[in-house]
This record gives structure tokens, sequence and C-alpha cells, in this order.
């Protein structure tokens, strides 16, 4: 019985395709036949030296014997490349294949070569593509007349336009494109090489270069000059800042940006280098200016290692020529720089630190001889659950010491240094209602060592204990119409607290915060020479109700009592007297994007010695926020009294322009500290930006600045990812 045409015509067709592959592979000894009944997949290289091939075709015709004619969708699949085309033909004596019709070959992921017309290789190692591009990466495209390969690692472009810029039909001119009589990619050294290259911009030549090199997408990093950024300060001038990068192995690079302007002559350096085991990164400028007479510099570097046994080696190192340096050219607004070394150990129930840490302090009110400019901490704290006690065991071992390098006795020539041991208890119980009743006990001995000590100042051995209670009622609701759940928990806390602390000098414990976080705090001093003595009491609830719908509302308030007054509180703190201001802490967050939050510190009479807020909102193209800050002044914290109010925003008026601005006011002195503003426009192939700002700040070192800034980044060089969802969609 003669069997269905459709399974005669398929028996045909696979002895067709294994006589056609067969013959194929007979182009070089030692070359293996693979099986074509499926469409192949991607070949894998066996542990022998054969290469396996495989060729797919509409229509298959042998011409002689040594001839091969294949058309309609036709594809070879030959050591990890893909070639495509309409129609192909093969001639075995002089081993070439000749192709025509949307050929496509394929290698890798990375390189995409399309043309009308090709004579290849039987390796696909040589040839020539005519009306040919190359699309490396998905994102640059190198259009030619023709395209030669050679051993399969050059392919020399003639008369060729290379862009990252989507074109269509109806705007056939890119934003961008470089246009070159000839072009060399080098594919092991991921390197593009032009000879006479202009650079156009939609449409107008702008520069022109004998020669260019360039990084393909694929490469990340490579030695060469870096886009160039126009940058203009009212103080230093105008002028370009030209990065070059230099590639020193896998492992390291350095870049050098030059900037030369009408008032300031400017090297920029940054080196980075990865271990096995860490990394470290220094930034640093030298600076020849109009505005000192002298040489300027900074140097900042930092860097991280793991060392055995999961400890951990951190260090920074900050410094610079003089007080106004990185203001003058941008490079940071830090005021007081620190330089570190540190050692730690992190785990669940253990902690150890130890820090060296050198203070060099650039307010002009500070004299660096006066102050603890050297400071070193060490800390071991471990937390138990024993079996002898109920609760939870926590205690600490710390070492501190500081250093002025001046002889007056008191406080401009201070040094001292400490050692404490602490011990913290605490047990808790649930009771049938719902309560959670806690109990706690602390202690600690601190002993204190003091050089060029002031007038009746006292050191030695000093012991303070504490004893507590705490009753929590945390009481939840769930609505059952709406869904929403309620969170009401009122706590109450009772302490008493002895020491025999004399008038030991407070260094660490001048600076104080009265919020949330430390409401239910034994003690609110950042520090050790101060402690909170006698009877307390911490009073406070929090509420909080959140919405199926996404939203949330929190609510905190608070307020402490004490038997005694503590003269250590100064005025402005919020926390002096016998009675604290009120703590009153809120947060909103809507499902709409908008967030409201807000804390505030007042007495009985409403007088506010805090007070911040801050509103924002963002959707996908509108990101905005402003805050409020009011502050009393504390003399003796050294703090000026503040009213600021900030405001920041971006919005996004299309896929491809956005823009920012910020600004920020001082109510105090009645003018503006600063603004600014920026605007970018990105797209598949290029970003855009322009930035201008100005700083209103001035004082003996500090004149007021304004700066703008012009950078440009062209998509398609170096590694680049992130932009082909900005690629435009041309109309059909």
């Amino acid at each position: 019985m003669r069997p269905p045409e459709k399974n005669h015509l398929s028996c045909v067709k696979a002895f067709a395709l294994a006589s056609v592959s067969a013959l194929c592979l007979s182009l070089s000894a030692g070359v293996s036949l693979a099986q074509v009944t499926t469409p192949p997949q991607r070949p894998v290289s066996s542990s022998s030296d054969a290469t396996y091939a495989s060729l797919i075709a509409d229509d298959l015709r042998l011409v002689g014997q040594a001839g091969l004619v294949a058309s309609g969708n036709v594809e070879i699949y030959y050591n990890g490349a893909r070639l495509q085309a309409n129609e192909l033909q093969y001639d075995k004596r002089t081993e070439t294949l000749s192709l025509n019709g949307n050929i496509r070959l394929t290698e890798g992921e990375k390189i995409i070569i399309l043309g009308d017309t090709a004579e290849l290789s039987a390796d696909l190692r040589n040839g020539v593509l005519r009306s040919a591009r190359i699309v490396l990466e998905q994102q640059l495209q190198l259009a030619s007349s023709e395209i030669g390969i050679v051993d399969g690692r050059y392919a020399r472009l003639n008369r060729t336009v290379a862009t990252s810029c989507q074109t269509c039909a109806d705007s056939p001119t890119p934003l961008w494109e470089i246009r070159a009589q000839s072009v060399v990619h080098d594919r092991d050294e991921r390197q593009l090489y032009f000879r006479n290259a202009s650079f156009h911009v939609k449409g107008v030549p702008v520069l022109w270069l004998p020669r260019l090199r360039l990084p393909d997408p694929t490469l990340e990093r490579a030695t060469g000059f870096l886009l160039p950024r126009l940058k203009s300060n009212s103080r230093l001038g105008t002028g370009l800042k030209i990065p070059y990068f230099i590639r020193m192995g896998d492992h390291r690079d350095l870049t050098l940006t030059p900037w030369i302007s009408s008032r300031t002559t400017t090297l920029e350096l940054r080196y980075r280098q990865a271990f096995r085991t860490g990394d470290i990164e220094l930034n640093g400028a030298w600076s020849n200016d109009d505005l000192l007479t002298s040489d300027r510099w900074y140097l900042f570097a930092e860097g991280s290692f793991q060392l055995p046994r999961d400890y951990r080696l951190d260090f920074d190192i900050e410094t610079t020529s003089d007080r106004a340096y990185l203001l003058d050219y941008g490079y940071s607004d830090k005021d007081r720089l620190d330089s570190s070394i540190s050692v730690t150990r992190a785990r669940r129930d253990k902690f150890v630190s130890a820090e060296l840490v050198h203070y060099n302090s650039l307010r002009s009110n500070e004299t660096n001889s006066t102050q603890p400019t050297i400071i070193a901490n060490f800390l071991l704290h471990r937390r138990l659950e024993p079996n002898w006690i109920p609760g939870d065991l926590d205690w600490q071992v710390e070492g501190h010491t500081h250093y002025r390098s001046s002889d007056t006795p008191g406080d401009d020539g201070r040094d001292v240094s400490r050692l404490s041991a602490r011990a913290d208890w605490r047990n808790s119980t649930t009771w049938s209602n719902g309560m959670v009743f806690s109990t706690m006990a602390g202690a600690d001995l601190d002993y204190y060592a003091i050089s060029d000590k002031g007038l009746n100042e006292e050191e030695g051995l000093f012991l303070t204990g504490t004893l507590g209670a705490e009753l929590r009622w945390p009481l939840i609701r769930r609505e059952q119409t709406s869904g929403a759940t309620h969170l009401l928990e009122p706590v109450v806390q009772v302490l008493y607290t002895d020491s025999n602390r004399g008038t030991l000098p407070n260094e660490d414990s001048v600076l104080l915060e009265f919020d949330e976080g430390n409401l239910w705090s034994d003690s609110r001093f950042a520090g050790s020479d101060r402690v909170e003595t006698g009877w307390r009491s911490n009073i406070g609830v929090s509420w909080t109700r959140r919405a199926p719908e996404g939203w949330s509302l929190s609510l905190v308030a608070g307020r402490i009592y004490r038997q005694q007054e503590n003269t250590a509180f100064t005025l402005g703190s919020g926390l002096e007297g016998t009675s604290s201001d009120w703590l009153i802490a809120g947060q909103v967050q809507l499902n709409n994007g908008l967030t409201f939050s807000t804390r505030a510190l007042f007495d009985d009479h409403l007088d506010f010695s805090r007070n911040e807020a801050r509103i924002s909102w963002q959707n996908d193209r509108l990101s905005i926020g402003s805050s409020y800050l009011w502050i009393e002044d504390a003399p003796a914290e050294n703090r000026p009294q503040t009213s600021e109010w900030a405001l920041d925003g971006r919005f996004k008026f299309n896929d491809n322009w956005s823009g920012s601005a910020d600004w920020r006011y001082d109510f105090i002195n009645d003018r503006a500290t600063r603004i600014g503003m920026g605007l970018e426009y990105k797209n598949e192939c290029a970003t855009v930006s322009f930035t201008a700002s100005r700083r209103f700040t001035s004082n003996d070192l500090l004149k007021p600045t304004t700066d703008f800034g012009v950078a440009v980044e062209l998509a398609g060089f170096g590694a680049n990812t992130g932009r082909r969802a900005l690629a435009r969609q041309c109309n059909r």
C-alpha cells in the first residue's frame, strides 16, 4: 500500500538534509555529522576535536559532484554561529559560500551582521558582505557598503555610518552619528578604530578627527578618553573637564580629569582597586587658582576588607589643604573631616568593635588644637539568655579616650580616658488580659582618668544603678465593614537611677535629642558622661491604623515626668525641668503616593522648642516634596535658632524630557541659602543634562557661588544598559 504523500515528502526531505549536511561537513577532516530530524539547538562542543554543523532549507539541490544550491529559509549552524539567508550556493572546489537576500550572521548574543549579498569561506571566518551592517549588543549599529571579515576576528567596514539611535522612514536622520572613511572592529580586543571620522548632530558635522578609537558596547572597561563635561563657576571660571580612564588590569583603574579654566588649573583623580577580600577607592584633586596664592588639594580614601573569623576592616582618610577648598570646588560640604580605621564583627548575639578616629575641623569658629582631634573606642557587646535567671541579660565593655594637642587646663586642653562595664537585665510577662509587664535592672561601672583637667573636675571610679518596671497593653481591633486594622498601645515606665558621679566634665553628652526613638529609654543622653538620675516616669501611647486599600496612619505621643530637675538637660532641648515637653509624632501614607510626617516638641503653653514637617507626593511623572524645620536655640549645645523651608521636585515631561529643582530658604536671616535646577534629555542613544545652582552662604572663608554644568553621554560605547525601553516606535 502506498504511504501518504505527506509522509513520503518528509522522508525525502530528511534524506536530502542528511546528504547536504554530510557534503558541507566534508570540507575539513575530522568533522562529524549532526543528526537533523528537528530544528537543531546551538551546538555543544564534545570532548573530541570534532565540530558539529547543520544546514536546513526549504529546497536543496545537488549540482554536479562539488556543488550545492539551497533556497528558502536557509539556515546554517556551525561552531556556535547561525547563518541565515534566502539562497545559498556552495562550491566544494573553492570551499566558498555565496549567499543572497536577507543575510543574517549571528555570533553568540552580542554580534549580529546583516547584508544583502555575501561570499564567505566555509568556516565563516573570512569573506565579504555587501550593503551590510553590524549590530553590537543590540545598541550600536555600523552601516557600510561593504564589510570584510578577516580570520573571524576583524571586521573591516568602508564608508561607514555608526549610531545607536533609532531611525525611521519619517525621520531618517539620527540624533547623532559618526561618519568615517573606514572602521575596523577588533572582536577580541572589543575595540572600534575609526579613520577620517566626523561627528554629526542631526546631520550637521560638528567635529572631525583623523583617528578615533572607541570601545564597543560589550566592553565595560577600556583605556581612553571619556566624554568631556562643561563646567562654569562664578569664582573659578569656565572650562572643560576631560576625563581619561586608564585600565590597569582586571582589578584596578585610574581616572585623571584635567580642568583648565580662566581662573584655575585643576587635576582630579580617582583610583580604584578590587582585592580578593575587599576594595579601596581614592578620590583627590590638585588646583592652582586665583583665590589663594598657594596650591590647593584634597584627598579622600576609603576601603573595606573581610578578615578571618567574620571580622571586617574599614578605613577612610579625609584631608585637604585649606578650609574652603572642598566647598569652592563642590567636592564636599563637610565642615569636619574624619579619618578612621576600624575592625568590627557582628553576629546574632555578639558585637565587637575597635576604631581610631582623627578629626579635622574646617569651621572658622573652631581651633583644632582645642578640639578632641584623636579619638579611640573599643566595644564588646553580648546578649545572653541564661538558664539561672529568667529574661535576657545584656552586657558590654567599652573603652574610650580622646586627646587635644593644647595643654591649657579645662575645656581647651582636657584629655579624657574612660573604661566602662555595663550590664542590663529585662524580663517580660504577658498576663491573661494581654498586658505585658516587664521588670528591668542595670548597672554601670566607669573609671575616668583626666589630664589637663579644669577646676573641681573629678576623676576615678563611679557606679550607677537603675531599677525599673514597664507596663504595655497592646490592643488590636479589626473593622468588620472596611477591614481596617487598629493597633493601640499605651506604655508606662517607672525608673529609678542612682549614681555617685560628681563634677565629671561633659564631653560626649552635650548634644541632646528627644524623639519617639528614645521616649521609652532609660536615658536620653547620647554618651556616658551624663546619666539621668532619680525617680522618673516615661508615659506615652502609640496608635496605628492600616487600611486594606493601602493607606496607613500612625501617631505617637508621650512625655517624661521627674521627681527632681536634671540640670544637665539644657534650655532648648525639650527635656529641661521636672516635666519634659510634649512629644507628638505622626505619619500618613496614602495609596496615591502622598506622604506626610511631622514631629513636634512643645510645653503646656504650646510654645514650641522643635517642630519639623515634611509632605511629599509622587507618581509616574511627578515627584515633589516640601519640608519645614524650626529649632529653638540652645547655647549650651552651640546650636543657633533655626527656621528653614526646603522644596524639591522632579517632573517628567515625557518619555525623554525631565526637569528638577530644589530650593532652601532661611527665615532667620531672611534669605535663600541655595537654589538649583536641572534639565535632562534622555533617549535610547544619548543623555544630555544641564544643571545650574547658586549657593548664597557667605562668611569669612566662603563667598556666594553660581555653578553651571553641561554633560553629554552617548550610548553604544562601553557597557551601557537600561536604554532599550526608551527606543522610539516608528510609524507604519
